[in-house]
């Protein structure tokens, strides 16, 4: 892909936050690997927002000699030298790695909740969550269909506006975004409409110019159906719906092709051609991007008025508490986060 411009760096002295996700999922030990090889990773300074006491648990029972302090926000970049800053929520975890517990919900809403807050509050410099599962959150009653959702509601809350998010999967060598996200695919073709890829697209290129430091984003916008419906041949979607889409984003000034074959989209010569991939569904975009680098690809929420990032693969509750976990996708969202906080537009190149 083409390499990204550099924006001028600002300084930046502040935490990022990060979430606990699922304390019965892999969030927390990828946490403390991640701190424990933070020189030689070269990470920025984050507070883990978490139960300290399920954290200090969890390094014990993988023999991770990892210190802890539990601290204020406003102490996390003193102490995360020599210790893991953790601030404490108000609603206790339960140790149970591979066990998703409804009684936990409380405490992971918590923490999003107060990510987002210290962010919006000029405290932390973005959100970076771990994963969770979504059935034992439905189970406590939570209402949004994931983080991306919930994540969004927040920051309407704090505005008083509407927003709009957009899940944009980002890795070394690919960026791909899905207009559709967490529907079956039999409600595709209801839900994608001309005005709902232009909208997505729209927030994909201002993002990638303002945040990630591309003066002109190229979109590849991929077609609905095999072959991109061969001009109607396999499918009516691609020329009523997608066509006129990509017609408006290009008389707007965007510089948008398709509808184009997904299937002739992710080779290497091709990615050449494109900053990002705008996909018309779920598996469509997260395919080709994990495929790609399953251990390094980044979830970016583009279209919120703070940075959020968050690995990219979920809750892994059959390896939980095992001590396997690779958190190279953990690394990876940390540092974008600082980056994009800093106006480093540094990504996916």
């Amino acid at each position: 892909m083409r390499a990204s411009s550099i924006a001028e760096a600002r300084p930046q002295s502040l935490p990022l936050a990060l979430t606990c996700g699922d304390p019965s999922g892999i969030g927390t030990e990828l946490t403390l690997v991640a701190w424990s090889q933070r020189k030689a990773l070269g990470l920025p300074p984050f507070y883990l927002l978490s139960d300290p006491v399920l954290v200090a648990a969890r390094a014990r029972a993988l023999g991770l000699h990892v210190p802890l302090e539990a601290v204020s926000r406003s102490e996390a970049v003193e102490v995360f030298g020599r210790a893991l800053p953790v601030v404490r929520l108000d609603n206790r975890l339960a140790d149970r790695p591979g066990e998703p517990l409804a009684d936990n919900a409380a405490g992971i809403v918590e923490a999003i909740d107060r990510a987002v807050a210290d962010t919006l509050a000029g405290e932390a410099a973005a959100v970076v969550t771990n994963p969770i599962a979504k059935k034992p959150l439905y189970e406590a009653g939570f209402r949004f269909p994931g983080h991306t959702e919930y994540l969004a509601h927040l920051a309407a809350q704090a505005s008083g506006s509407e927003v709009r998010p957009v899940m944009m999967i980002a890795g070394p060598d690919l960026r791909t975004i899905p207009v559709t996200i967490h529907v079956p695919l039999r409600d595709v073709p209801e839900l994608l409409s001309t005005d709902l890829i232009v909208e997505t697209a729209r927030i994909a290129a201002f993002d990638l110019a303002q945040r990630f430091g591309i003066a002109r984003p190229r979109l590849a916008i991929a077609g609905l159906n095999p072959h991109a419906g061969e001009n109607g041949a396999m499918g009516a979607e691609d020329e009523a719906i997608v066509r006129p889409a990509v017609e408006t984003l290009q008389r707007a000034g965007i510089d948008a092709r398709g509808p184009l074959p997904a299937d002739t989209l992710f080779h290497a010569r091709a990615r050449q051609g494109y900053d990002v991939a705008i996909c018309m569904y779920h598996d469509q975009a997260l395919i080709p991007a994990k495929a790609l680098a399953f251990d390094e690809a980044v979830n970016v929420t583009l279209g919120l008025p703070f940075v959020r990032t968050s690995p990219d693969h979920g809750t892994a509750f059959d390896i939980a508490g095992k001590g396997i976990a690779r958190p190279d996708s953990l690394v990876a969202a940390l540092r974008m986060a600082a980056a994009l906080a800093r106006g480093h537009g540094l990504a996916a190149t």
